[in-house]
């Protein structure tokens, strides 16, 4: 799903004469209108800082070339010069540079007619698969993405039933019960989204489609494994491990206390329902 998804690198320069303003909008020549469009996904990059301009250090993750930001694309309008402004919705800044060579190797897929001359373009197409990677990249050098970090909200255990979760006694003549709850990192569901969208990996249903503007970008992340089943705090890779589900999907996926169904099992029970007669 991720490799036919186009997306975008977008290049600030330190000293630029455009008329940029980071995460809200991207001023742009018109050659480049025909690879950007609204709702396209883009990361932010910027290039080696350049020997006269170290002024500029004190206000970049690195001075190396790197990414420090995604976001998307809303809107595309012109301006009074016959040029182009992306209008940017939905950033999220980096608190690490991702530097752009992963070991060695660029996360860019640099194509061969342009390795003379690809990082002169401000404006790069690239995979999902490659805005994942960077997203990732981003998350995982920071603690915060471990699943005991203590800024998270509990919340019920997704797939906990009153069987297993819930333990009654008497105390006079009412009944208490306490639930099992496991922490949530909530940046953890809104990097999901970023990498993966809004639209159910299993049925494919998309709230913000369905129920307009009030209702956009709502959904369920999904964790692979459940976190019941951790048995201890573990550091989640939101572009392996979780994925976006419908309340009902994923209502279904928990349904019975000894068995999550896989994304995969859910799309044949799907499949074969359509089926039936």
């Amino acid at each position: 799903m991720m490799d036919e998804e186009m997306c975008v690198v977008l290049a600030e320069s330190d000293d630029s004469k455009w008329d940029d303003k980071t995460g809200e909008r991207y001023h742009f020549p018109k050659q480049y209108q025909k690879s950007l469009t609204p709702g396209m996904r883009y990361v932010y990059y910027k290039g080696r800082l350049k020997p006269g301009n170290k002024e500029y250090s004190s206000k970049r993750l690195s001075d190396a070339p790197h990414y420090f930001g995604i976001g998307r694309i809303s809107e595309i309008r012109p301006d009074e010069a016959g040029h182009l402004y992306a209008v940017l919705t939905e950033f999220q800044p980096f608190e690490q540079a991702v530097l752009a060579k992963n070991d060695g190797v660029y996360y860019e897929e640099i194509p061969e007619q342009q390795k003379s001359n690809y990082w002169r373009f401000s404006v790069r197409p690239i995979s999902g698969e490659v805005f994942a990677d960077i997203t990732v990249a981003s998350a995982l050098t920071e603690s915060r993405f471990i699943m005991d970090d203590i800024e998270s909200e509990e919340i019920l255990q997704e797939d906990a039933t009153d069987e297993e979760s819930l333990v009654s006694y008497e105390e006079g003549k009412k009944t208490s019960k306490f639930v099992t709850k496991y922490e949530r990192n909530p940046k953890l569901k809104k990097l999901a989204k970023s990498i993966h969208g809004t639209t159910c990996f299993a049925c494919g249903f998309n709230f913000g489609d369905f129920y307009g503007e009030y209702a956009k970008d709502f959904i369920h992340i999904h964790h692979v494994v459940p976190v019941s089943e951790f048995g201890m705090s573990k550091i989640v890779n939101p572009k392996t491990d979780l994925v976006p589900v419908c309340a009902n999907c994923h209502g279904i996926i928990h349904r019975k206390k000894d068995r999550t169904l896989s994304i995969d099992e859910l799309k044949d029970m799907i499949a074969a329902s359509k089926k039936t007669p």
